[in-house]
């Protein structure tokens, strides 16, 4: 698909409804109706029923809190007309939210039987003008599972034979090589690697050398090399996973400081939309969560907090949704700091990272000479002064600041 391509949503079924159009961007941005964004989602989102622990419709929090998709579907080995109805109900229910859904059918992702082939067929033609359908999810780990690459290759041309107005999502695992996972680059339009770093011991599911939090932005860059940023990738971050909530292992979770560095990481690093995975998963429920079948506690804890800082109308939005600057910024006197600078017409915004290792002050330089001061988003009343294009900062061990400096006349 090419990425200027606009990708057509018709909303069948809702009464009155104009179509609705969604495109990437030549630079990676998801437009909707026109209007840049930056995909939240959830791998998987509470029950279409699902509600908040104070009553409220849970999609309704969600969408509130600037949450865009979730994925829908089925179990391996479980798609049949009860699945189907299954997901035509969670479809609807994330659609009347104004959530829409990632349809993934593992029994249809990676057709190799014609039997598949003719099931995805009838099921792409069915879903393919629901209001509620947002992107087609390949194979899940396809490298890591020996999934031929021919068969990821036949989901995405079956897909966008019948459907050129929804992109093909492939996620992989942090598995394999750089060149074993290019091998996939065109069975998919939007790519992703899911990376779960948080556990005892630290690092169990990084197969790389770094065993540490910032590993997740090493695997974004990974996918900066395998796509060549001709198109989008999105990156999977952790609620919980099998690696903490197995018997025998010990639960633990992100905190706040942690999860919001893995989420600027990835942006720093190109991401272009944020999924978090695992608040599906029973073993870290709380007995508050368990009658409501998600980790409410994690989110009002942690994503709550950090999703807001992501909200379309927030002052950092403009930023997540605008092309990487030219600008000839550098940084110097410490050892990893990640950064990108973004421009709007009103404001230059530079987000910044530290990866592991001694707090140090560094000294950014390459701003616009007229500037002469920024704000610190997110630590109010905090400002830095620029001189002569230039501003110094203290970064601690895994810490994110993001700047926003006023453009004058």
């Amino acid at each position: 698909m090419r990425n200027s391509l606009v990708l057509v949503i018709l909303l069948a079924g809702a009464a009155g409804a104009a179509e609705r159009t969604v495109a990437i961007r030549p630079d990676g941005v998801f437009l909707q109706d026109g209007i840049p964004i930056f995909p939240l989602g959830f791998v998987k989102g509470p029950p279409p029923d699902g509600r908040t622990p104070s009553g409220e419709s849970a999609y309704a929090e969600l969408k509130t809190n600037g949450a865009v998709f979730q994925r829908c579907g089925s179990l391996p080995k479980r798609w049949g007309p009860d699945a189907e109805a299954e997901l035509d109900y969670w479809m609807r229910r994330s659609a009347e939210a104004g959530i829409s859904c990632a349809i993934y059918i593992p029994d249809l992702a990676a057709p190799a039987e014609q039997a598949a082939q003719d099931e995805l067929r009838r099921v792409v033609a069915k879903y393919r003008s629901h209001p509620g359908l947002f992107v087609w999810k390949a194979a899940d780990e396809p490298e890591w599972g020996k999934v031929p690459v021919e068969h990821t290759q036949r989901f995405y041309d079956i897909v966008h034979e019948l459907d050129s107005g929804h992109p093909v999502w492939l996620t992989q695992a942090p598995r394999g090589t750089i060149e074993s996972l290019k091998r996939y680059d065109g069975s998919y339009d939007v790519a992703a690697i899911d990376i779960y770093p948080i556990g005892y011991p630290p690092g169990m599911h990084s197969h790389l050398p770094n065993k540490s939090l910032s590993v997740v932005g090493d695997y974004a860059n990974w996918l900066r090399e395998i796509t060549g940023m001709r198109k989008p990738f999105w990156m999977v971050l952790q609620i919980c996973w099998s690696g903490v909530a197995r018997p025998g292992k010990t639960l633990r979770f992100p905190t706040f400081a942690e999860e919001r560095y893995m989420s600027y990481q990835s942006i720093i690093n190109g991401a272009r939309g944020l999924l978090y995975f695992g608040g599906n998963v029973e073993a870290g429920w709380s007995e508050r969560d368990r009658p409501l079948q998600w980790n409410w506690s994690f989110y009002y804890g942690v994503l709550k907090p950090l999703l807001r800082e992501f909200h379309p109308s927030g002052p950092l939005h403009p930023a997540l949704v605008a092309p990487e600057s030219k600008l000839p910024v550098r940084v110097e006197g410490g050892e990893g700091i990640e950064f990108t600078v973004r421009e709007t017409p009103s404001h230059i915004y530079l987000l910044a990272a530290k990866r592991e290792g001694a707090t140090v002050q560094v000294t950014f330089r390459g701003l616009p000479e007229a500037e002469a001061s920024g704000e610190v988003l997110f630590e109010d009343p905090r400002k830095v002064t620029v001189s002569a294009g230039g501003f110094s900062d203290w970064f601690g061990p895994n810490e994110v600041h993001v700047y926003r400096f006023a453009r004058r006349p």
